[in-house]
């Protein structure tokens, strides 16, 4: 099983991640709240603003101070660019 660290110490299972995407857009937000209303949000940004939103396979949602470009980077294990979150 592989780890991702998705800042601060907090790590996913890179095979349970289904999407990572930016939190800007308004269908992005709704599902933040229809997440965060059924109780399956994990909020993982540790009060910073949130910059990438991660859809697992178990319908859980998690926030994640991190762009979904380093995720990305440390996914496919390439060097982030200006970095220093985690």
């Amino acid at each position: 099983m592989k780890l991702i660290n998705i800042g601060f110490g907090n790590m996913l299972a890179a095979e349970r991640i289904v999407a990572v995407v930016s939190p800007e857009s308004a269908p992005i937000k709704r599902m933040i709240q229809d997440v965060r209303d059924k109780g399956l949000l994990i909020d993982a940004s540790f009060g910073r603003s949130t910059k990438a939103v991660i859809f697992v396979d178990s319908g859980n949602v998690v926030l994640s101070a991190l762009t979904p470009e380093a995720l990305a980077a440390r996914m496919t294990n390439k060097p982030e660019e200006g970095n220093s979150n985690g």
